[in-house]
């Protein structure tokens, strides 16, 4: 039996016993364990049943950490960290030899980032590693945004629960990196393509789909419900596939569907970034069939939202 609560000090004791604990972002809720022991990350990969080809995002508490497990910062990447760290922004950087290769996936790169969560800030400082924390959810399921999401489907499988709340971004993270001097976005996410090109300019977007992915959060097939999604046109979806029992998730309009769940009324693209991931749960476990998606304004976050549900439709 898993045990949730928000002590921190029984959590850190988990931790550095090398167990792992589900931790609290502003995105989704990472399955923490200690990044520089193989044992506590082959734990991680068990519990989520995760291939070791898919690599792992490093946490830690501040940018001055970062030199302990990294070699270098290029200027733009640090810039990016010191504007929008804490937050929902992870970069690749050159690892350390601390940094084992079952992280990286045996890349040269790890990823890393700076959650904005007050609880999971204290819990690293309380630490002296870094967390290899991929979202606490079995492998390619939809991301969990609160605790009772980890304990519905991890319950067992790990020590602890770090109850913070609900996630107030409710997607991962943008990962960024560097190519030839130029600042490239391998995964779209909470951070905004607008927001970084304000500090670096002009960014190159790489959204790799393969089997190998060069960063977290690449693989075509990711963060998909149980029933089978089709994203599109809402009211064309719904004629196309008028005999069938289906549930809705629409951005702000109503219909007249039994089962639909509207991710924000007010047209709030950040609250439907929040609840994208929970609609798709809810639906998951009603007696519809199928689910219908409509794809939102591909602009700032929408870009995001709109990879996520294309990633949640493919089986592959």
């Amino acid at each position: 039996m898993t045990l949730v609560g928000n002590d921190l000090i029984q959590a850190a004791n988990f931790l550095k016993g090398g167990e792992i604990v589900a931790i609290p972002t502003e995105t989704v809720y990472g399955l923490g364990g200690n990044a520089l022991d193989e044992n506590a990350v082959l734990k991680i990969f068990e519990a989520k049943n995760r291939p070791f080809f898919d690599p792992l995002i490093l946490h830690t508490h501040s940018v001055k950490e970062l030199s302990k497990f990294t070699k270098e910062i290029h200027p733009k990447l640090l810039a990016l960290l010191e504007q929008f760290s804490p937050g929902p922004l992870t970069v690749l950087l050159p690892k350390k030899e601390i940094v084992p290769d079952l992280v990286t996936a045996g890349l040269e790169q790890v990823a890393v980032r700076i959650p904005n969560h007050e609880l999971t800030l204290q819990l690293l400082q309380m630490l002296d590693f870094p967390l290899a924390a991929p979202s606490a959810n079995p492998f390619g399921y939809v991301s969990p945004t609160s605790a009772q999401h980890v304990f519905d489907q991890l319950n067992g499988k790990l020590s602890y629960i770090l109850d913070g709340g609900e996630c107030q971004v409710g997607i991962e993270s943008t990962i960024v990196g560097m190519e030839a001097n130029e600042v490239v976005v391998y995964r779209l996410g909470g951070l905004a393509l607008e927001q970084i090109e304000s500090v670096v300019g002009k960014v190159r977007v790489q959204i790799n789909q393969s089997s190998n992915p060069k960063s977290p959060g690449m693989l075509k097939s990711h963060y998909a419900p149980l029933k089978q999604l089709v994203v599109g046109n809402l009211e064309e979806l719904m004629q196309e596939y008028a005999d069938q029992n289906f549930g809705v998730i629409s951005f702000f309009e109503k219909t007249l569907v039994p089962h639909q769940i509207i991710l924000s009324e007010k047209k709030d693209i950040h609250e439907a970034a929040k609840n994208l991931f929970a609609a798709m749960r809810t639906l998951d476990k009603t007696s519809v069939d199928l689910i219908l998606a409509e794809r939102l304004p591909d602009k700032g976050l929408g870009r995001a939202i709109n990879d996520r549900l294309e990633r949640a439709t493919s089986k592959d």
